[in-house]
């Protein structure tokens, strides 16, 4: 099932450009990672991590894209980081995915397939649906997170540092993406 907002992805993703779909597909990656990696350079300094955009920018591209173009898209970023790309926000290397805050990282994972999923079953097509699919997607990345945080901090540390204050900021790029999504497809729809 496409829903309007994916009309902003599917597109490109089953565009067979020069009878290749591998072009356009490795493209779209490319601008999806690039996105991920310019919204981890938007950050609120905090520990253990920083508040970023990176949150906002994985359930804008599950919304948009659905599960299999979500996952794609944030495994490859993961990729990028893990060779050593500066792309997570405070640079790159595989220390990150096994230091204290890689379950966030794994969460960016789970969490774009969890609501690339919704959106696929049609959560996306409006404000409430893309906002349960993006508060479902949000609790993921909290649970994977803060349970990969608590081995190296203590669970109480990993709920008072590494949830609690990222708590307000997260609701904001929830509601952005309920907001954001279903009207850019609706735009797409009638400019399509």
């Amino acid at each position: 099932m496409t829903t309007e907002s994916q009309a902003l992805m599917r597109p490109l993703w089953m565009s067979r450009a020069g009878g290749h779909p591998w072009i356009a597909r490795g493209a779209l990656i490319l601008v999806g990672t690039a996105l991920l990696a310019l919204s981890a350079r938007v950050q609120v300094p905090m520990w253990p991590v920083p508040v970023t955009m990176q949150t906002f920018a994985v359930l804008v591209i599950a919304l948009a894209g659905g599960a299999r173009i979500a996952a794609t898209i944030v495994a490859a970023y993961l990729l990028e980081g893990a060779i050593g790309l500066p792309v997570f926000a405070a640079g790159g290397g595989v220390a990150y995915l096994t230091g204290p805050t890689a379950g966030y990282l794994y969460g960016f994972l789970a969490a774009a397939l969890v609501a690339g999923h919704l959106a696929d079953r049609g959560w996306a097509r409006g404000i409430v649906g893309a906002g349960a699919a993006s508060v479902v997607a949000m609790a993921v990345i909290y649970a994977l997170g803060a349970s990969w945080l608590a081995v190296f901090v203590g669970v109480e540390a990993a709920l008072v540092n590494g949830v609690a204050p990222f708590l307000p900021g997260d609701a904001l790029k929830i509601a952005l993406a309920a907001v954001a999504l279903p009207a850019a497809g609706r735009f797409m729809g009638r400019a399509g």
